[in-house]
């Protein structure tokens, strides 16, 4: 659930900072949004978390 939060919060930062700065359109912004509820109620739904999930655990075994 953390991981899920975070992701959700960073991604929010993005979009915003995208509107903001890089001249994308609150429409847009939307519809990104959108995309993202219906991707969640998809079949897809399982292999997204399952995917980000493992990226995030390579990120955070990496040593630098």
């Amino acid at each position: 659930m953390a991981l899920s939060v975070s992701a959700v919060l960073l991604l929010a930062i993005v979009v915003f900072l995208l509107v903001k700065k890089s001249g994308l359109k609150a429409v847009h912004a939307l519809v990104c949004v959108l995309l993202g509820f219906y991707l969640a109620s998809s079949n897809l739904a399982p292999t997204i978390s399952d995917v980000t999930s493992s990226v995030a655990g390579m990120i955070s075994n990496l040593s630098l």
